[in-house]
């Protein structure tokens, strides 16, 4: 689970002040395990009357990405999602190309096919990553 102390050493790390604004951006990332990019982030802050600039936001999630408290996902539209490192086991994406709506999954099965492949190579796989690009079933019986 994320907490306070990650983000203190993340910064001290960074050689950044830990700051009220920092601790609410990163709040407001562990508040949910949803895919958003940094201005949804931003505007949720903003919503919520919270204190913090866009510039803040940018900058504590490029501090939490490069400690790997976050992970960034390029879902080929052009803007970086993110999500939380703790929240869940390694998994997969499967994306809408047309309501952007992203889901998560896990199958065993191919887990396995890709583990097989890089063995087979004689390789060491480091990690992976899977992401499926659909037309979902809401926007498909459009």
């Amino acid at each position: 689970m994320l907490n306070k102390d990650k983000l203190k050493t993340a910064l001290k790390k960074e050689s950044l002040r830990f700051t009220a604004q920092r601790q609410l951006v990163f709040d407001e990332v562990c508040r949910n395990v949803e895919h958003r990019d940094a201005d949804d982030i931003f505007l949720s802050l903003r919503k919520r009357n919270k204190p913090v600039s866009r510039a803040t936001v940018y900058r504590t999630i490029e501090v939490l990405v490069k400690n790997k408290l976050l992970k960034k996902l390029d879902v080929g539209d052009g803007r970086a999602r993110y999500e939380r490192v703790d929240a869940a086991e390694h998994h997969d994406h499967i994306i809408c190309v047309e309501c952007g709506k992203i889901e998560e999954f896990i199958d065993r099965e191919i887990e396995e096919f890709q583990e097989k492949i890089v063995r087979d190579r004689g390789d060491k796989m480091v990690r992976h990553i899977l992401q499926l690009f659909v037309v979902c079933k809401e926007c498909g019986a459009n």
